[in-house]
């Protein structure tokens, strides 16, 4: 039975880390390291409610739920760990072509702030509904559609004229 339970897990860990580090990596604006870390945690959370988590109705989104609230403890955690740089590292699996475009997106992202950029990533990224975003930050429907709003408004300023030239792809 123990057995089953640790391969089960193993299975589902396997199929989701790549996704959780990609929503990750977006999270903390590329910061990959930091982004492992945050990913390990998650899993090694899932792990030890495994007996729990695999009973929901959809471990992937529990999953992310979690990804998601350990990003945020960690910001609370850590204050502003942020560092200054120009260049962001290439996310795997994302189109070569569009490399100046995911970092003009990528510097943007990283200048909100962190609930702003969770909401964006929940939101755009993993195309959740306003409530499954309520749902995983643990607020209101009213907050996110605001936070939603404020942070696309945000990332309006701060791309500005950077993104008309991306505009006619």
């Amino acid at each position: 039975m123990r057995r089953a339970r640790a391969d089960e897990y193993g299975e589902f860990a396997e199929a989701r880390a790549g996704h959780l580090y990609r929503s990750a990596c977006l999270m903390t604006a590329g910061d990959t390291h930091l982004a492992e870390d945050l990913v390990q945690e998650t899993l090694g959370r899932l792990y030890v409610r495994w007996g729990h988590v695999s009973r929901v109705e959809n471990p992937a989104a529990y999953a992310q739920t979690v990804l998601t609230r350990v990003f945020l403890a960690h910001r609370r955690r850590r204050g502003n760990g942020e560092r200054a740089t120009d260049v962001f590292p290439d996310l795997p699996g994302a189109p070569d072509g569009d490399a100046p475009l995911r970092l003009t997106l990528l510097d943007a992202l990283a200048r909100l702030p962190a609930k702003d950029r969770a909401v964006i990533v929940l939101r755009y990224w993993e195309d959740r509904s306003v409530e499954q975003t309520a749902d995983v930050l643990n607020v209101s429907s009213a907050a996110v559609r605001t936070r939603c709003s404020r942070a696309l408004g945000r990332l309006r300023g701060l791309l500005g004229e950077e993104l008309s030239e991306y505009a006619g792809r």
